[in-house]
């Protein structure tokens, strides 16, 4: 299977709206050629504005722009996009519902050896409880152009959440909806709801877990805001058992969106893998994976777990 850069799409894909809509402009925080917002730079430099690490001020230059009418895409690593600009991307943008468009990159432990610092644990949670926003996690390269194209189509502010890392484009993919999760592999013991890269490492562990008569049906929810209620409880009433994977805290995130739908309409127990409270650190990707029990292996083993209780 291919393996692409989220983020070289992200940059093709904007130039490719840049090209049929003027309205549209980018901002970016001195990491042009890491978010790969370069490419629009190139084409069109008079639509481009780099505000140098400032975030809080871009934020607030977005909402000012597109109350004017703009089109914004505003981009930088995911932790300085939520962590430092929280209070302008909740009271100037979401407060106005304004057309503010937040693709961030470098998301989640895989940003590897930058460390805490730079791997954004907690962004879904910050952000998710904001009125208006909308939040999508792409689970490769080809989905993150239809989540941009999404978000350019639809009205009001989005957080699009994009990785450091190549990854592996995912067969059997559905045509992307904004707020509806897809079945991707079909098994019969269990549901694995996961976002993101841990679609692909669900799929990988399930690949293992075949081999011993274990077989896991993967849902990829992109969406994480809206989220797919429908989807989710239906699958609860099929297999009683669900583990929700995220490359995030557990709590806030995926893991707390899911819980927070099942105690309401179908109350299950329902497991996790995800970062436990604990801040990130320096580290290659496998190491990091393995450490903070995110890997395929770690998901193969809690499945395992999981099914004999």
């Amino acid at each position: 299977m291919e393996e692409l850069y989220a983020r070289d799409i992200y940059g093709k894909t904007l130039v490719e709206l840049g090209k049929k809509d003027k309205r549209i402009v980018v901002l970016d925080a001195d990491l042009s050629s890491s978010t790969r917002t370069s490419l629009f730079k190139k084409e069109f430099p008079d639509r481009f504005f780099n505000f140098g690490v400032a975030e809080q001020n871009m934020m607030a230059a977005a909402a000012g722009l597109a109350s004017c009418g703009k089109i914004v895409f505003v981009s930088t690593f995911a932790m300085f996009a939520t962590a430092r600009a929280l209070d302008q991307i909740r009271n100037t943008i979401c407060y106005n519902n304004f057309n503010v468009k937040i693709v961030a990159t470098h998301s989640g432990i895989t940003v590897g050896e930058d460390g805490s610092s730079h791997q954004a644990l907690e962004d879904i949670n910050f952000l998710r409880a904001i009125p208006n926003i909308k939040i999508i996690v792409p689970v490769d390269a080809h989905e993150t152009r239809d989540a941009v194209i999404s978000a350019y189509e639809n009205d009001g502010p989005f957080y699009i959440r994009l990785g450091r890392l190549k990854v592996r484009t995912i067969e059997n993919k559905k045509q992307f909806v904004l707020g509806k999760g897809y079945i991707v592999e079909e098994g019969k013991d269990l549901a694995i709801i996961a976002s993101g890269i841990m679609v692909d490492l669900a799929l990988r562990a399930n690949e293992s877990l075949k081999k011993e008569n274990i077989e896991a049906t993967i849902i990829n929810m992109h969406t994480i805001k809206p989220l797919d209620e429908e989807l989710i409880v239906e699958i609860a009433k099929k297999y009683k058992k669900i583990l929700v994977c995220e490359e995030h805290q557990v709590i806030g995130g995926l893991y707390s969106s899911i819980s927070e739908v099942l105690i309401r309409k179908y109350p299950i127990k329902i497991e996790r893998i995800g970062v436990e409270n604990k801040f990130g650190q320096s580290g290659s990707i496998k190491e990091l994976l393995e450490y903070y029990g995110l890997s395929a292996d770690c998901i193969a083993k809690k499945v395992k777990e999981y099914i004999r209780q």
